[in-house]
């Protein structure tokens, strides 16, 4: 009997580990298609021949699609853990979702880590220097010569990484026991640089997620239809029409003798046909879309930011009173034993939604930075240089979001397998100076967008309008001058 249930137990192991096995392919199957179909749509359109280059491109288009499969993985494993949760604990004996278990939350989790450390530090670096590799000289051209020497710049990397890595670790915790550990690759060297790059995407979160909180009011502000009141739609379009007009008369008889060469009025005739775009959309709009749908997005958007701030608030108190509340060191009970919030469900949905507003907006404020501007990419325009740089960027702040979130005190969820082993995540000091700015940035980012407009208005009371002290969008187009030499009055 012992035998038979010995047998009973490995076949019964061997079908969980074969059906989540299936679970997990199935899933990333459907993120890398989609995946495949977001990159294809960026990218810039290039010569079918099947040439060495062809080649090489597709190469780094199919790493590409892997890597970003995986930060969206990345991004959903949180979400999906908790509303995991929530449904053991609501159907515990249900035979049909016997398959979601403790079992793949954790292997999600694990394989989530893997491939992250896999496209940081191998897939894309492979992929960069794949794309820009010539062959060393001397050696025949083609592929072979162009793997060679990618794979010889990949060792060079991972030695100048692996030292950098090393002297740091040194010079911060210089005892025996810790310089012994410095040669264990696997168990300490790729767990200490992935917490590292965890902490640096943390960082740059921090300065991303609080400028995309209040860059989200002008993009959702942008992308809808505005309310139109006291406005005329009828007679701004009837005059950005003659503007067009206008322009492009000058356009069609301009001479070196214009002032303004070709290339500045084909943008300038560029803008106003966009303009009149959005005020003959804004003319079509219904009334329900123009006065209902706006306020409400507004709303949303402001109840949203201010659940996370006040959420971030609560934590910082409960970081103050109570050791529990730390990211680490912290182990609730298991999957499907106990709901993650107090309201139960509606709770748990509350913190998804969150947590995906907080990635959409770290983002838009990712790509609202100067230094990043550049990276943002264009409808069959990009080339595979910036789709690598793209994917390695959103990949570092979709494997940082869980630990931002669980930081932040959005969702009480333990961070699992090696997310949970970072060991700047036990230093109180880190954790509640990381809260604390957070919270101290947002607010200012926020202040600064509701009180712009008071701010131009008392800068052009007191007269100093003139001084540029606001640098604000709306100032740059107020001050640009029409076609006629007026100011435009829309």
């Amino acid at each position: 009997m012992e035998g038979q249930d010995e047998v009973s137990a490995r076949e019964q192991h061997f079908h969980s580990q074969v059906r989540e096995s299936t679970i997990c392919f199935l899933l990333f199957a459907i993120l890398y298609i989609v995946s495949y179909f977001i990159i294809r749509r960026y990218k810039r359109k290039s010569d079918e021949q099947e040439d060495e280059d062809a080649i090489v491109n597709r190469i780094s288009l199919f790493l590409s699609t892997f890597t970003l499969a995986v930060s969206a993985g990345a991004v959903l494993l949180l979400p999906f853990s908790i509303i995991s949760n929530e449904i053991l604990l609501a159907f515990p004996q249900n035979y049909y979702i016997q398959w979601l278990n403790g079992s793949l939350i954790h292997g999600l989790w694990n394989l989530a880590s893997l491939f992250s450390n896999l496209c940081l530090f191998v897939l894309m670096p492979f992929a960069f220097f794949f794309l820009e590799s010539e062959g060393f000289a001397g050696l025949k051209k083609g592929i072979r010569a162009r793997i060679l020497e990618t794979l010889v710049m990949l060792i060079l990397l991972a030695l100048l990484i692996l030292g950098m890595v090393w002297v740091a670790s040194a010079l911060v915790d210089n005892d025996a026991a810790s310089m012994e550990s410095l040669y264990d690759l696997w168990e300490f060297y790729l767990p200490y640089l992935y917490s590292c790059i965890s902490l640096m995407g943390c960082l740059l979160l921090l300065l991303c997620t609080p400028v995309g909180l209040s860059r989200m009011f002008t993009v959702m502000g942008q992308l809808l239809v505005k309310p139109a009141i006291l406005e005329d739609l009828d007679e701004q379009i009837y005059m950005i029409t003659l503007e067009e007009e206008a322009l492009q008369r000058r356009l069609n008889g301009l001479s070196s003798s214009v002032e303004y060469n070709m290339m500045e009025m084909e943008q300038e005739l560029e803008n106003v046909k966009t303009l009149k775009t959005k005020l003959e959309r804004r003319k079509k709009a219904s009334a329900w879309e123009r006065n209902l749908v706006y306020p409400a997005v507004m709303v949303l958007l402001l109840i949203e930011t201010s659940i996370s701030v006040l959420l971030v608030a609560c934590n910082i108190l409960c970081l103050l009173v109570d050791e529990t509340a730390m990211p680490k060191g912290t182990r609730g009970p298991g999957i499907g034993s106990a709901s993650l919030s107090a309201f139960g469900f509606v709770g748990a949905a509350l913190e998804i939604i969150l947590i995906f507003y907080l990635m959409v907006s770290s983002v838009v404020g990712f790509y609202s930075l100067r230094c990043f501007g550049t990276f943002i990419p264009k409808k069959d325009d990009t080339t595979m240089t910036k789709i690598i740089g793209n994917c390695v960027s959103i990949l570092v702040l979709s494997s940082a979001l869980p630990v931002m979130s669980r930081t932040l005190g959005i969702t009480r969820f333990d961070l699992l397998g090696d997310f949970g082993r970072f060991n700047w995540l036990g230093n109180f000091y880190i954790v509640l100076s990381y809260n604390l700015l957070f919270a101290i940035v947002t607010t200012l980012c926020l202040v600064r967008k509701f009180t712009s407009a008071v701010r131009e208005e008392l800068l052009k009371a007191l007269g100093l309008h003139k001084l540029h002290l606001s640098n604000t969008p709306r100032d740059s187009e107020t001050a640009k001058p029409s076609a006629n030499g007026h100011q435009k009055a829309l």
